[in-house]
């Protein structure tokens, strides 16, 4: 293993951070969802905060693995009182993309240098950029195929994330 451990390890910490504030905010969210469509959305919440759990967890282990110490703290939690389904599905767009980008930035240290963390995430990317999609489609007017395009105002969530060029 050939790269900045100590860099790894914050890398990961944040990514347990981040993905611990994934786990609250579905879950809070889950807590909010009114309207007929409550039952399958509250269902998917529900699994994106236990998916969360387990991105965690696994961050945590190799934090370990590296001999390193798994942060305590959580990610950034914000409220911002908006619960409409499209709100809250832009809300997760925008936090995903920010996990995203830790694990690109993961990969990129750990490229050619480390093939259990290249392969964690690169795994993990796949992940992340699956479940963006499918909230992505989840955006998108019935009927339409055209990808979802945040809009560039600045409101609850405004900007969808940016997939880091490879």
């Amino acid at each position: 293993m050939n790269f900045d451990k100590d860099r790894a390890v914050g890398l990961l910490n944040r990514i347990m951070e981040l993905e611990l504030a994934g786990v609250v905010r579905y879950t809070h969210y889950s807590l909010m969802v009114y309207g007929y469509n409550r039952i399958p959305v509250v269902e998917w919440l529900k699994a994106q905060a236990e998916e969360g759990l387990l991105h965690a967890h696994r961050a945590g282990e190799l934090v370990t693995l590296l001999g390193g110490y798994p942060s305590l703290s959580i990610g950034p939690l914000l409220e911002t009182h908006h619960h409409d389904i499209a709100d809250i599905l832009r809300e997760s767009l925008a936090h995903e993309g920010e996990a995203c980008a830790a694990y690109y930035e993961l990969l990129e240290l750990t490229q050619g240098k480390s093939v259990v963390l290249e392969d964690y995430a690169r795994s993990l990317i796949v992940e992340e950029e699956l479940h963006a999609d499918e909230v992505n489609k989840m955006l998108r007017r019935t009927g339409t195929t055209a990808v979802y395009e945040a809009p560039t105002s600045k409101g609850p969530a405004s900007e969808a994330p940016k997939k880091k060029k490879r």
